[in-house]
């Protein structure tokens, strides 16, 4: 994930204030997400689980990236690549439902997790963050057709 992202911020970074600024958040979830998960370079001892006030700081960047997508920049996106025609439009308006199929689970697992303290029961943690890093992984991949769409003209 955090490849790809690298790869998106080079061919598209500098070219849209809104998408480099969004693009860094993305940087800040990921780097959170793979803290939470034990992922290089965050090794992690086995069989331990996250501090809660981790945990807390992903779900408030998972819900403020979430929403920054979809109540700034997907709309800003779809509308321009309206102006670059009827293909570009008609690929975005294909791929908007695709990323929004994955906020229910996104925000199901912030529900369930963001409001931790020291007597929170984590049981089932690991499995529900990894399924959490599937969806991300399928929802970065589709925002970044979103992104390519913008800047390809298809018309």
């Amino acid at each position: 994930m955090l490849t790809r992202l690298e790869q998106t911020q080079q061919k598209y970074g500098g070219s849209n204030k809104i998408i480099d600024s969004w693009l860094a958040e993305r940087q800040e979830l990921l780097v959170k997400y793979c803290k939470l998960a034990g992922l290089p370079p965050f090794q992690k001892e086995a069989k331990t689980l996250p501090e809660n006030k981790l945990v807390n700081s992903f779900c408030q960047i998972l819900i403020d990236y979430l929403s920054a997508g979809h109540f700034e920049i997907y709309n800003d996106i779809v509308k321009q690549c309206q102006q670059h025609g009827p293909d570009s439009a008609a690929l975005a308006d294909q791929i908007y439902p695709q990323i929004t199929a994955t906020t229910d689970d996104l925000v199901s697992f912030n529900d369930k997790y963001s409001a931790l303290d020291e007597n929170s029961n984590l049981d089932g943690f690991d499995t529900d963050l990894s399924v959490i890093g599937q969806i991300l992984e399928a929802r970065l991949e589709l925002e970044d057709q979103l992104i390519h769409t913008l800047y390809s003209k298809h018309s």
